[in-house]
């Protein structure tokens, strides 16, 4: 696809942009669950990249008026991440809620964000993840990385 070819947005139904994700993201599975999905086509509604929006993953964040993007995947294809991250705010504000946030791990430089208006809100150090004796869990690959808090404008 050449760079100035045209994207559209798309619904997304939640099997296949979790087939997309598992497909094309480079260190997490796709997520559990989800509020919404959108995507980004090409001209010839060749799906090049979701992102996936539910309920924020951090307990203290659900207050049941944020919604987090959980999840973006993309195919490579230049642009697809800034304009899903803006339809995802403008999705999000339709449906009733009144923030939106998600996060980037150390070492992503967060320029889809910033071009769709994102700031960062803050800084989240390395940690060792939740896995107790108690409640033995899976890492999902942010264990022991640092983390950048998003909020959409």
């Amino acid at each position: 696809m050449s760079d100035g070819a045209r994207l559209y947005l798309v619904p997304v139904r939640s099997r296949e942009a979790r087939e997309f994700v598992r497909a094309w993201h480079r260190h997490h599975p796709p997520p559990a669950g989800q509020i919404f999905a959108v995507g980004a086509a090409d001209e010839m509604g060749t799906l090049r990249a979701v992102a996936i929006v539910g309920r924020p993953v951090a307990r203290h964040l659900d207050d049941g008026a944020t919604l987090e993007v959980t999840c973006t995947a993309s195919n490579g294809t230049r642009n697809t991440n800034s304009l899903l991250y803006g339809a995802s705010w403008r999705a999000a504000k339709a449906l009733g809620y009144r923030r939106l946030i998600t996060f980037t791990q150390e070492g992503e430089s967060g320029a889809s964000l910033r071009g769709a208006g994102w700031r960062v809100i803050a800084s989240r150090p390395p940690r060792a993840g939740w896995h107790t004796p108690s409640r033995p869990r899976v890492g999902n690959g942010s264990d022991h990385v640092a983390r950048s808090l998003w909020e959409a404008p």
